[in-house]
């Protein structure tokens, strides 16, 4: 039997202390996931490899350059599809394991309205835009040799393994000494969407201006099931405990935590385009857009469960622990521009974004310490990039069919990997439209995306996992226009 003297503990105390040990606590890791680019939510655009920044003719414009609204001579509503699918082939301790995760979501809704003007055009144009989802997986197995283990990383008085009895009273591990086989899976899901309100006017003759501001709203979670395994009963006769007979013969160790964000916030992007055109064959638009930082609110859940079994007895924590908590973080500015030229029913782009993630910032709500350190933490470890967007579209005009392809970089945002290409994220893109009457367009965009990552379960290299990430997605985007 237990003994209850660690029982009349204070839970709270347990709560802080075991929130604060753990590496889904606030990190600059969080601020990097909702200050990166998604891959947006317009076929076209992402056949072309989002080489949009001076195309923009259609609702992508709200995100891209919503100069390109002004374009439009006649009433749209679009609406669209994203089917995604993230796949990880993870390393460890020399096992490969692969393991992948997918989802099916609604990625836009939209109006755009021309307003009848004297001379040039006045557009407005409102909708929903989904720019980026969360899919993640990773499964790993393996045993790990050394000397260290996530019971020893999270050892101490009031933390998990000491309420599992897998350190003695004052919660060290004498007794565990590493020599575990580690596996575990972690999932991740959610996506964030943005209601944009948007508008662009003809300011002169082929210069085009606009605006968008956007209300975000969006979800993340993620969940970890994390084991280790005495498979090598090193520990069958040791008793993890001095004091508590029961825990003898150590056999596994259970760790499973949810992280869970409520998004919301909002922002907005200016853009210009200007279109030159020589002939009726010929033509060539330039266009640049300033996305203003954006300010996100996080609401944050996070859950920790464990158990620990043991010869003849098994121990489980009675009740989750459960932390909430609101906090701020601002992205950096984005500054966009590109270039698209145009002959015959031949169209080639290209495009470039600079984003400086030092810039990132978590602006309140965790306390002073934490938002300093977090704050301290993105200026050493990032560094500022420049995405480069290509593309191409051929109009075959017998039969109405467009025929896409294009590639996009998007490089690492931390500064150890400035000398070095794998874990910057590539694409390669393609896709086909049709265009009936010019009025109904349906197309279908394809991106293929690969890049590499790792991640550490606890310290520094100690257990590493090394990963192969690759990812797919495909959108359908339908737009009828009166």
């Amino acid at each position: 039997m237990f003994s209850n003297y660690r029982k009349i503990l204070s839970l709270l105390i347990f709560s802080l202390a075991l929130i604060s040990s753990y590496s889904f606590a606030q990190n600059a890791s969080d601020a990097l996931r909702l200050s990166e680019i998604g891959l947006g939510s317009n076929a076209r655009a992402l056949g072309m490899g989002n080489a949009y920044y001076a195309l923009s003719d259609d609702f992508s414009a709200s995100s891209f350059n919503p100069a390109g609204f002004a374009l439009l001579k006649r009433m749209e509503f679009a609406g669209g599809l994203n089917y995604s699918k993230f796949n990880n082939s993870a390393t460890f301790f020399g096992n490969k394991t692969d393991y992948s995760n997918s989802d099916t979501k609604l990625d836009q809704i939209s109006f755009a309205f021309p307003f009848p003007t004297m001379r040039g055009s006045l557009v407005f144009a409102v909708g929903y835009n989904r720019d980026r989802d969360f899919n993640g997986a990773l499964k790993f197995n393996g045993f790990n040799s050394s000397n260290t283990s996530m019971i020893q990383a999270l050892s101490g008085k009031d933390d998990l393994p000491y309420y599992l009895f897998l350190t003695d009273a004052n919660g060290n591990t004498p007794s565990i000494n590493g020599q575990l086989n580690q596996d575990g899976t972690i999932l991740s899901s959610g996506s964030i969407g943005r209601w944009a309100f948007s508008g662009a006017v003809e300011v002169a003759r082929n210069v085009f201006v606009g605006a968008t501001v956007n209300v975000i709203s969006g979800n993340f979670q993620r969940s970890r099931d994390y084991y280790e395994e005495d498979v090598k009963g090193i520990y069958r006769n040791v008793q993890t405990d001095p004091t508590e007979a029961s825990t003898l013969g150590f056999n596994l160790f259970y760790l499973n935590d949810i992280l869970d964000w409520d998004i919301s916030g909002w922002d907005a992007n200016v853009g210009v385009l200007y279109q030159a055109r020589t002939s009726a064959n010929y033509a060539l638009r330039f266009g640049a857009d300033i996305k203003f930082p954006t300010s996100y609110t996080v609401k944050e859940k996070y859950t920790v469960t464990g158990s620990a079994r043991f010869a003849s007895v098994s121990r489980d924590l009675n009740d989750p622990i459960v932390s909430e908590v609101e906090y701020d973080i601002s992205t950096p500015y984005v500054f966009s521009g590109g270039v698209a030229f145009g002959y015959k029913g031949l169209i080639f782009s290209g495009g470039l974004s600079f984003i400086d993630y030092t810039q990132m910032e978590f602006s309140s709500g965790l306390n002073a310490s934490d938002m300093s350190y977090n704050n301290k933490d993105i200026k050493e470890n990032f560094r500022s990039t420049l995405n480069y967007n290509l593309g191409a579209e051929y109009t075959i005009p017998e039969i109405d069919l467009r025929v896409r392809g294009g590639f996009m970089l998007k490089p690492s945002a931390y500064k150890a990997d400035e000398n070095t290409s794998d874990f910057d994220k590539k694409y390669i893109t393609g896709g086909i439209g049709f265009l009936v009457d010019e009025s109904f367009a349906f197309d279908v965009a394809y991106a293929y995306g690969w890049w590499k990552d790792l991640g550490d379960n606890y310290g520094t290299n100690v257990s590493r996992t090394y990963q192969d990430i690759n990812t797919n997605n495909l959108v359908f985007t339908f737009s009828c226009r009166f």
